[in-house]
């Protein structure tokens, strides 16, 4: 297995700095914050790759918050000096560590996302079912409080196995160590770039072992949800018991007990916000009535025409995916107003 070393210039270098403000700015540029730390710009990147080079760099406080939006979410924002940090790491390590993911990994990922997993989804379906003439099963998993139960030493280990740099791996310990929401070793915060990249490489461990000791053929990954499709029911409970025994032993983790089970394809699957039937998709009613909740509030004059449309446009973009023709024009009927859509 290739392994990289000397690669935290690279990481800490104005060039890369320069591109990791771009990114880290993208979509925010009217933020305070963000307006900000570009008064003094290049004093800043320098003052940035300094602190790097000298080892001196320490994270800042993270901002937690409550997101009711779809579900109730704890959201941990670094300040915006440490997202540049985020972006200048993944802007090296993304490639490194995107050569060894399985190509059904399909989440925080170039290319990929929710709609490829689903047209991977119907495409699986097909081939079990006999283009969708037989009866074929689905073990459909969630790993339990997967972000709150990450273990940053098995992390370690597994970033150290492709990257020999001490100073890099001195940098990822800085962050995860001072994000972590426990003081056990353990745990990362949901809102933050690291956290997400870091969340891929951790779980690419049972993806090769699906894959490969496992020899899974229809396997999809989206975060912490995967779904497995067989004909055989007894098999997928069999291969059930050896993933759970895999992420207790290995990654110290569980399958949510409640979330985890198997299921007649023909009763629909619940992954990555559809309901997936054989020959057709629903959206979630929890994305239903979160779209709702927003009309709502717009009709109140509690958001602005210009941040709902933005809004509605986005959920019309998803929602299309779905057989939601008649759902979207009931929506749109309940707007109170006139909008352009």
């Amino acid at each position: 297995m290739k392994s990289y070393k000397n690669i935290y210039p690279n990481i800490i270098s104005l060039e890369n700095l320069t591109l990791a403000w771009r990114k880290a700015r993208k979509g925010k540029t009217k933020k305070n914050y963000v307006l900000e730390f570009e008064q003094n710009l290049m004093e800043n990147l320098f003052q940035l790759h300094k602190e790097l080079k000298n080892q001196t760099y320490n994270p800042g406080v993270l901002k937690t918050f409550i997101l009711r939006d779809p579900k109730t979410r704890k959201i941990s924002k670094a300040d915006f000096r440490d997202r540049v940090i985020h972006h200048a790491i993944i802007n090296i390590l993304e490639f490194i560590f995107d050569k060894t993911f399985i190509e059904d990994n399909c989440a925080n990922r170039k290319n990929k996302g929710s709609l490829f997993a689903i047209k991977r989804f119907a495409k699986f379906q097909k081939k079990i079912t006999n283009n969708l003439t037989s009866e074929a099963y689905c073990f459909k998993a969630d790993i339990k409080h997967y972000f709150q139960e990450i273990n940053h030493d098995i992390l370690l280990n597994i970033i150290q196995r492709k990257i020999k740099d001490k100073k890099v791996i001195w940098l990822i310990k800085c962050i995860i160590e001072r994000e972590s929401q426990f003081s056990n070793g353990k745990g990362m915060p949901l809102g933050n770039l690291t956290s997400q990249f870091f969340a891929n490489v951790y779980l690419n461990k049972l993806d090769q072992f699906v894959k490969h000791k496992l020899k899974i053929k229809y396997y999809i990954r989206y975060v912490d949800d995967f779904v497995i499709l067989s004909k055989s029911k007894e098999q997928l409970k069999i291969w059930r018991g050896q993933i759970q025994d895999f992420l207790i032993k290995e990654l110290k983790l569980v399958l949510h007990p409640e979330k985890s089970r198997v299921i007649n394809l023909s009763m629909g699957i619940d992954f990555v916000g559809f309901r997936n039937f054989y020959y057709y998709k629903l959206l979630r009613k929890r994305n239903v009535r979160n779209m709702e909740r927003k009309i709502k509030l717009f009709n109140e004059c509690k958001i602005d025409s210009c941040k709902f449309l933005e809004i509605f446009q986005g959920w019309q973009a998803y929602a299309k995916w779905a057989n939601s023709h008649n759902l979207t024009n009931k929506i749109i009927k309940n707007l109170s107003c006139f909008l352009i859509i």
